[in-house]
């Protein structure tokens, strides 16, 4: 049953082949005898609840086309009655009291939460190797990272541990795992699914999205996560689409962008081969390519380093050991209860970025970093705009390597550059998505399509109409 997509499991929950209990038993067994480190927290016990209340609905007719469908939820996003860690030792205590608006969708839609999957702590990070709970394996090579933030939700998809996994998206952390697990991940355009309850990293970057085997997946899965809020002050006030309404649309006569930034020395020589291959099967199918020039996407890291540890020093300045959360043993006043509770419980990448963000926005200093770099944010939006209007989608590569070895990294500046080519989608708000590419020494290349505002239906059908012509995402390690 595990190497079934949700469209697959759906039909066979329909026609009563299985049930939604064996196929939740089924996942529950092969996420607890696997040696991954995928999930953070396992929810047995309400996951068969779940199930069985399913089949009861499924038995009456009382069904959407996901009842029953397990998933795994990232553990950042808050779950009624559950630990909710962010992958940290600093919430490692805290159970959420509420359910996100995520979380109450996937409940509304009948679908069963197998647990919470690992991440790198408070979402800060490229490898999962940040997680207070230990580094994730990649099921391709179990030596190397699966990518993050989103590790440990590309590993339970593409290890076949659950047919779904939501992840969140701030700088590429849906893209980069699911390109380095060889699996589809989706970024919505930034305002299109709701962050109430999405514990926060940088809140003008902070975007949620499925993670799936398919295209077709993907939409039937957005379909339930995307629409207004008016409990989120950013959401947008828009009509939620059938994302599967035009999956099987033709591209023929679209036109392809290839931004030729995005090829320079520092990509590597296989991923480069395996994106120029899938574009050429782009052209077969009709499309049109066309090079185009992002020129201030060279200034995505700087920016992005500068714009989200800021946000993230504000948003985790509530994380003081008073109200909920890690607290230090027998503080002697308040500032020692403040200062020893953070110590204690956040990560050294997590006090980086809170350090670096504090910097920039203090007095002085504000104006050289944080405005400039929101500044120098608009232009690569401008550069994104100009582009769409003469392309239909932006494509190139999502990783300019594949998965590096476990401890490989060890230079934070390093690291950073992992997320080069995600970057700019983020801080101009687009969609933008991985699907598998084919293998380069073995492991998953993904190919990053990047649209234009709200049109993820678009970006999901060129996709579809992709994996119809392949077979990278039928791999499995």
């Amino acid at each position: 049953m595990h190497t079934k997509t949700i469209a697959q499991l759906a039909q066979g929950l329909k026609n009563k082949d299985f049930s939604s209990v064996e196929l939740t038993q089924h996942y529950l067994n092969r996420i607890n005898a696997s040696d991954l480190n995928a999930f953070i927290t396992i929810t047995d016990e309400s996951a068969m609840t779940q199930a069985k209340i399913a089949d009861g609905k499924i038995a009456k007719g009382e069904t959407s086309i996901l009842t029953g469908i397990p998933y795994a939820h990232k553990d950042i996003f808050c779950t009624n009655g559950v630990k909710t860690s962010a992958g940290s030792k600093m919430l490692d205590n805290f159970i959420a009291p509420y359910d996100s608006t995520v979380s109450h969708q996937l409940n509304q839609a009948d679908m069963v939460m197998l647990g919470k999957t690992n991440m790198d702590e408070f979402a800060m990070g490229s490898s999962t190797e940040n997680s207070y709970y230990g580094a994730t394996l990649n099921p391709w090579n179990t030596h190397k990272v699966p990518g993050g933030s989103s590790g440990g939700s590309a590993t339970a998809v593409a290890g076949r541990l659950t047919p779904f996994a939501t992840g969140t998206d701030t700088g590429g952390s849906i893209r980069q795992p699911a390109s380095l697990c060889g699996i589809t991940g989706i970024k919505p355009t930034y305002g299109r699914v709701s962050r109430y309850g999405m514990i926060a990293y940088a809140s003008s970057l902070d975007q949620a999205g499925p993670m799936t085997q398919t295209a077709e997946d993907a939409a039937l899965t957005l379909n339930v996560m995307a629409g207004f809020d008016d409990k989120d002050s950013t959401s947008a006030q828009r009509d939620v689409e059938d994302y599967t309404a035009n999956l099987n649309d033709p591209i023929k006569g679209i036109t392809i962008g290839i931004p030729k930034e995005f090829f320079s020395d520092g990509l590597n020589d296989g991923v480069a081969s395996q994106i120029m291959a899938a574009v050429k099967e782009f052209e077969a199918m009709g499309a049109t390519v066309k090079e185009i020039s992002l020129p201030n996407s060279a200034y995505a890291i700087p920016t992005y380093y500068i714009v989200a540890p800021c946000e993230c020093s504000s948003n985790l300045s509530r994380m003081d050991g008073v109200r909920f959360g890690h607290r230090c043993d027998n503080p002697k006043d308040l500032e020692d209860l403040y200062v020893r509770s953070r110590t204690e419980g956040f990560g050294g990448e997590v006090k980086r970025r809170i350090m670096v963000g504090a910097y920039a926005l203090s007095a002085g200093y504000y104006d050289a970093y944080y405005l400039k770099a929101q500044k120098i944010r608009h232009l690569i939006s401008d550069d994104f705009k100009k582009s769409f209007t003469e392309v239909d989608v932006i494509m190139g590569p999502v990783s300019p390597t594949t998965a590096w070895d476990l401890g490989a990294i060890k230079d934070p500046v390093a690291m950073y550059l992992a997320d080069i080519y995600t970057l700019s989608a983020n801080l101009a708000g687009l969609p933008a998505m991985s699907i598998p590419a084919g293998l380069s020494q073995k492991m998953p290349v993904g190919l990053q399509l990047i649209g234009n505002y709200w049109s993820e239906s678009k970006l999901l059908n060129v996709a579809h109409q992709f994996q119809q012509q392949t077979d990278h995402h039928t791999k499995t390690p």
